[in-house]
């Protein structure tokens, strides 16, 4: 499989680097939160983490789903990088108490993604909040430990991305495919 998932909590470079993938022609699947969130607050929506975090997950898992389904029935010869993983919402579901049916654990288990999963670590000279990242940075490093344990336990190898520039960290991820 050529379909990777780039991961780690938030405010850490995944999108830049999933963005940087892009401009060096690679298909990309954009994270589906951003994007929820935007479509939540533009309607008034309750599907937001600060206001129905059980909405926003389910949301969340049928995005990313959507997503995966789309990707694979269109190409499997080519790279694809996501941003974030069907698995990234079963543990925020996981971090958050939010309830986990058999069917969503079935689904994580059998949406198959490449076995290496690459994860980005906190780094806080870069985080920062914004109008639709409000985790503080424990919660970021919080998410960071989760999300590695969450792959860990689905059975992927997860390849720690070291901090550094763009560039240094699209060389790394091209030397690990």
């Amino acid at each position: 499989m050529n379909l990777y998932i780039i991961t780690g909590g938030p405010g850490v470079g995944k999108t830049t680097l999933v963005d940087y993938l892009h401009t060096k022609g690679f298909l990309i699947v954009p994270e589906s939160a951003r994007a929820i969130i935007r479509d939540q607050v533009g309607k008034n929506g309750d599907g937001v983490p600060w206001k129905n975090k059980y909405i926003y997950a389910q949301l969340m898992f049928k995005e990313s789903l959507q997503a995966y389904n789309q990707i694979f029935n269109v190409t499997c010869d080519k790279t694809v990088f996501f941003d974030r993983g069907l698995a990234d919402t079963l543990c925020y579901m996981k971090m958050e108490n939010i309830p986990i049916t058999d069917d969503q654990i079935k689904t994580v288990k059998d949406t198959i993604y490449n076995r290496k999963v690459f994860i980005l670590p906190p780094w806080a000279e870069i985080y920062e909040t914004d109008m639709e990242r409000k985790q503080s940075w424990e919660e970021s490093v919080n998410t960071y430990r989760n999300m590695k344990e969450t792959y860990i336990n689905l059975g992927y190898e997860v390849i720690t991305v070291p901090i550094g520039s763009v560039e240094s960290r699209y060389d790394f991820v091209l030397n690990h495919l």
